[in-house]
């Protein structure tokens, strides 16, 4: 996300490093390339002009010209002034009240609005303890209603779906029987599909205000394809003024490298954007922070977000459990691989790296599709050795690792390869239990 915006930025800041002390002439010229690389991130042009009238005001203070740092100076103003564009502070779904609290998501027909819902009651689920009720309202778009209900058996645990007959029937109607039916149920949230279009049309904000008036939703969420640029803020606009909306969802933010929509909605709607939709998962749904996100353009990292990524992937007991073995020396290859599994739920090496302070620029040039395909390949190892072997990685012998080799699709010299690395790892992270992080920095240090 934010990659070519990101990469921009990071090239202005680095020549104003290079001037030492700068003049307002100097800060001019930053700020005319930093308004190109807002415009070339699809950002709507009278927030890009608002963001540098406030920057500029604020840069040409004297604090920041006599500063003997200006580039850290200007930096944090842009921060501040992203995260003011953006919204300032992170918004919340508001499910106050009776129960069940309705949600009804609309959007344009191809902007993720059905595999958002599903994600939305995944995240309803895990993070705000409510027991979700989907209900398919789309009767205009094939295979909607069963692709729904595939979903809410994907998610799972206690999350309810309403029986939308595959042909005919009144979405008002079906609206007001399905959440009758998740009250009686006990079902806190509801959370309604309504119909898309492939653009704004009379005929569909009709059907969006007649189920809006009947279901009287706690929160009308616009879901809005990130991709899009400054187009989604235009169709933002379009559901405010002809449905009203309170929060917009920002779908396939994964494959959106400028970042427009995003630096753009809050500014030009006045509604918030409350998540990002960032993967194919359906955990793949993540709160926006506004002061994170503008950490992460400008390549700051973003610790908070990993850090609850961490914990939403490793469970507690689990955790207990593995620093008991290291402590024994009882961590196993099915252990490595389970552990595996758990970095892969937080996402993809790129994003991951991408939250860490300094490691975006380290980790450029770098193929980290290759990385994420070797995790695939050492999982496919582990996989291809019997119970035996992954419980005692001493018993594999040659002719052990050359069959490993075959069932994975791999080569003896990656087997031994990744078994040297697991060896080491496992010094490593015992290491690590032993004394702690202060001894393990101690050992680093002492091995310079």
């Amino acid at each position: 996300m934010f990659d070519a915006l990101g990469d921009k930025l990071e090239g202005v800041f680095r020549r104003i490093r290079g001037l030492g002390r700068i003049t307002e002439a100097n800060i001019e010229e930053a700020l005319r390339e930093v308004r190109l690389a807002l415009l070339e991130a699809d950002v709507n042009f009278k927030v890009v002009k608002q963001f540098i009238d406030r920057v500029k005001e604020r840069a040409l203070g004297q604090e920041v010209l006599r500063s003997l740092t200006p580039d850290q100076h200007l930096i944090k103003i842009v921060h501040a002034e992203l995260t003011g564009i953006m919204g300032g502070a992170a918004g919340e779904m508001d499910l106050s009240g009776e129960p069940p609290a309705v949600v009804m998501l609309v959007g344009l027909q191809g902007s993720g609005k059905t595999t958002t819902a599903a994600k939305l009651a995944e995240h309803l689920i895990t993070v705000r303890r409510r027991r979700p009720f989907l209900v398919p309202l789309d009767l205009s778009r094939p295979a909607a209603i069963t692709q729904l209900k595939t979903l809410a058996e994907q998610v799972g645990n206690g999350c309810g779906v309403y029986d939308t007959p595959e042909q005919g029937g009144d979405p008002v109607a079906i609206a007001r029987a399905a959440i009758e039916q998740a009250r009686i149920s006990g079902f806190e949230c509801v959370i309604l599909d309504t119909a898309g279009r492939l653009a704004i049309d009379e005929e569909l904000m009709a059907e969006l205000q007649r189920v809006r008036d009947v279901a009287k939703p706690r929160q009308i969420l616009l879901v809005a394809d990130a991709m899009t640029g400054q187009d989604a803020v235009t169709v933002a606009t379009g559901f405010r003024d002809g449905v009203g909306i309170d929060g917009v969802i920002l779908s396939k933010m994964e494959g959106d490298a400028r970042g427009g929509a995003a630096l753009s909605i809050h500014a030009v709607t006045s509604r918030p954007i409350l998540f990002l939709g960032v993967g194919e998962k359906l955990s793949a749904l993540e709160v926006f922070h506004p002061d994170r996100v503008a950490q992460r353009i400008l390549g700051m990292g973003d610790v908070l977000s990993l850090i609850e990524k961490a914990e939403a992937a490793f469970d507690a007991k689990q955790a207990e459990q593995l620093e008991r073995k290291l402590r024994k020396d009882e961590f196993t290859l099915e252990d490595f691989r389970d552990q595996l599994r758990m970095v892969k739920k937080m996402g993809s090496m790129t994003d991951l790296l991408g939250m860490i302070p300094g490691m975006k620029k380290l980790a450029r040039g770098t193929d980290m599709a290759a990385a994420d395909g070797e995790l695939k390949h050492i999982e496919a190892i582990i996989n291809s050795m019997t119970r035996q072997e992954r419980r005692d990685h001493l018993i594999l012998n040659a002719s052990r690792r050359k069959r490993v080799a075959l069932g994975s699709g791999t080569t003896v010299a990656e087997v031994n390869k990744f078994l040297k690395q697991y060896v080491q790892t496992k010094k490593l992270m015992k290491n690590l239990t032993r004394g702690g992080a202060r001894g393990l920095l101690a050992q680093l240090q002492a091995g310079r």
